[in-house]
C-alpha cells in the first residue's frame, strides 16, 4: 500500500519549480527522530519535484534515521519501496539504498547480510567514481565484517579518502582516523591507539567541528588512563566535563571516565557519585541498554544506585 501511494503521488506530480534542499546537510546523527521529522516535512517536495533519484535518496535518509531508532521492520519497509524506484533511479540512489538496507541489518545484528550490500555498495561506488560512497562503504566494511578484517578495509578507506578529489570524501578522515584508533585500542595496542586519536583530534580542529573536537578529546583522555596516565586522563575529563555544560550538555561518557580515573586513584567516594551521574545518562542510550548491559550494572553498583 505504501509503495502504491508513493508511486502514484510521484507520478502524478505537477513541475518541480522548487529549489530541492540539500537535506544531507540536516543530519544530526545524535537525534535521529528530529533529524527524521526533518526528512519527512521535505519528502512532499521530493515527491512533487519529478527527479526519482531525489526521492530515492531522501527515503533512504529516512530508512536510515528508523534505523537508528531500532526502528527496523520500518526501515526495511520503507526501502523496499525505494526499491521500486531504482530501476528509473541513477547510480548514487542504488549506492544509497545499499549501504542504508546494510545498515539497517548491521544494526539488527543480522552481519553476514549486512556485509554483502556493503561489498556491493563498495564495488559499485568505486566502479561509478562515487568516492564519498565508497568510502562510506567500506568504513561500514571495518564495523560489519569479521574483527581481522577491520582494519584493512579502515585503510583502504583512509587511503582512498586522501587521494580523492572530492572534499566530501576527505571529510571521513576523522572519522577514519578515529575508527582506526579503536581498532587499536581493542588490541591493546593503546600508544598506537593514541596515537590515531590525536590525528583525529588535529583533524577535527582544523575542520571546525565544535562537538567532534570534544569526542575526540574524550578519546585521547580515555586512552591516556588505559596507559596508566591517570591523573593527565582525569584533568581532561573535567575540563570535558566543563565544556559540555557550557553548550547546555552533559554528556554520560565523561562521567564514567571520571570516575573510573577517580577509582583508579583510590578516591572512592567522589567515583562514587560520578558512576551515579554516568548510570543516570546512559541508561537512557538504547544502544547501550542492548549492547552492554554489563558495563551499565557497573555503574549502577559502583554509584550505589537503588
Amino acid at each position: 500500500m505504501l509503495i502504491t501511494i508513493i508511486m502514484v503521488l510521484f507520478l502524478t506530480a505537477m513541475g518541480s519549480a522548487e529549489s530541492k534542499p540539500d537535506f544531507d546537510s540536516l543530519w544530526n546523527y545524535d537525534k535521529p527522530a528530529e533529524t527524521e521529522a526533518k526528512f519527512r516535512e521535505i519528502l512532499p517536495l521530493a515527491q512533487k519535484s519529478g527527479d526519482i533519484d531525489y526521492l530515492a535518496e531522501i527515503m533512504t535518509q529516512i530508512a536510515r534515521t528508523l534505523g537508528l531508532q531500532q526502528k527496523f521492520d520500518q526501515a526495511h519497509t520503507l526501502l523496499d519501496s525505494v526499491e521500486v524506484l531504482l530501476k528509473d533511479a541513477g547510480q548514487p540512489p542504488r549506492v544509497r539504498y545499499l549501504l542504508e538496507r546494510g545498515r539497517v541489518y548491521n544494526s539488527s545484528g543480522k552481519k553476514q547480510e549486512a556485509v554483502s550490500l556493503f561489498k556491493e555498495a563498495w564495488e559499485s561506488a568505486s566502479k561509478a567514481g562515487l568516492d564519498f560512497f565508497a568510502v562510506d562503504a567500506a568504513h561500514m566494511l571495518a564495523i560489519a565484517a569479521p574483527p581481522e578484517e577491520h582494519l584493512p578495509w579502515n585503510l583502504k578507506a583512509v587511503a582512498l579518502a586522501q587521494k580523492s578529489n572530492d572534499p566530501k570524501a576527505k571529510k571521513w578522515l576523522g572519522s577514519l582516523y578515529n575508527n582506526i584508533g579503536w581498532n587499536y585500542y581493542s588490541q591493546k595496542q593503546y600508544k598506537s591507539a593514541l596515537e590515531m586519536f590525536e590525528k583525529a583530534l588535529a583533524f577535527r580542529e582544523e575542520q571546525k567541528q565544535p562537538q567532534q573536537i570534544l569526542i575526540a578529546r574524550w578519546c585521547v583522555a580515555k586512552t591516556l588512563r588505559m596507559l596508566a596516565k591517570v591523573d593527565s586522563a582525569l584533568t581532561r575529563q573535567l575540563e570535558l566535563e566543563k565544556e559540555w555544560k557550557k553548550v547546555g550538555e552533559q554528556d554520560g561518557y565523561v562521567y564514567e571516565e571520571i570516575a573510573e580515573c577517580l577509582l583508579s586513584l583510590n578516591r572512592d567516594k567522589e567515583a562514587t557519585k560520578y558512576f551515579a551521574l554516568a548510570y543516570e545518562y546512559l541508561s537512557k542510550d538504547a544502544w547501550l541498554v542492548r549492547d552492554e548491559p554489563e558495563r551499565l550494572q557497573r555503574m549502577k553498583e559502583l554509584g550505589k544506585v537503588k
